[in-house]
């Protein structure tokens, strides 16, 4: 009989299942979608595959899961650092922020490497829908403040915000790189034609 590491069958559940998103989230980020498989899974939190299975059907289960984690806890953590927030432009600087700050944390390294993966088209559809989610409450922002184009300004202003991802990726300060941009897109906002 397996070992049961919480106080009931259930707590057991849920952190050997947190385990295993941990582990394929690190198997995808550090060896690619190809590798996350549920034998790998299972090697590196001490599971035979065939338990992993209990939780798991497959590696395409694996990944979907990853997909859904990955959004589910960004969203999360962006939508409370909006949640404060006085105005329009307040919501757009603390989403651009929290974005940069997860970021530097590395919660987008499952996303970026999940879109160069060659995924099930319904998991790319998925992942799409998700990313579109995640941004509508910045978008809606720089709708409300009344920008020229507000669409094409959001994107522009998602632009920079890729670049300032690379950036802190590649080891420029977090707070540096953050007030840096967050006074470029000022200028976007408060620039009219």
């Amino acid at each position: 009989m397996p070992k049961i590491n919480a106080s009931t069958v259930a707590e057991h559940r849920v952190r050997q299942r947190e385990a295993l998103i941990r582990a394929a989230i690190d198997i995808l980020v550090n060896e690619g979608a190809a590798a996350v498989s549920p034998a790998a899974v299972g090697a590196r939190v001490g599971l035979a595959r065939s338990s992993v299975y209990q939780y798991f059907d497959s590696s395409v289960a694996l990944l979907a899961t990853i997909v859904e984690e990955a959004f589910r806890r960004s969203n999360e953590a962006l939508a409370d650092a909006m949640a404060d927030a006085a105005d329009a432009v307040e919501r757009v600087e603390a989403f651009f922020r929290e974005s940069l700050r997860l970021g530097a944390e590395g919660a987008h390294r499952p996303a970026a490497a999940l879109m160069n993966a060659d995924l099930h088209a319904a998991c790319k559809e998925r992942m799409m829908e998700l990313h579109r989610e995640q941004v509508a409450p910045f978008r809606a922002a720089v709708r409300e403040i009344g920008v020229p184009d507000p669409a094409l300004t959001a994107d522009l202003i998602a632009g920079m915000l890729h670049t300032a991802l690379s950036a802190v990726d590649q080891g420029a300060p977090l707070d540096n790189v953050t007030e840096r941009a967050l006074e470029l897109v000022r200028r976007c906002l408060f620039t009219t034609d």
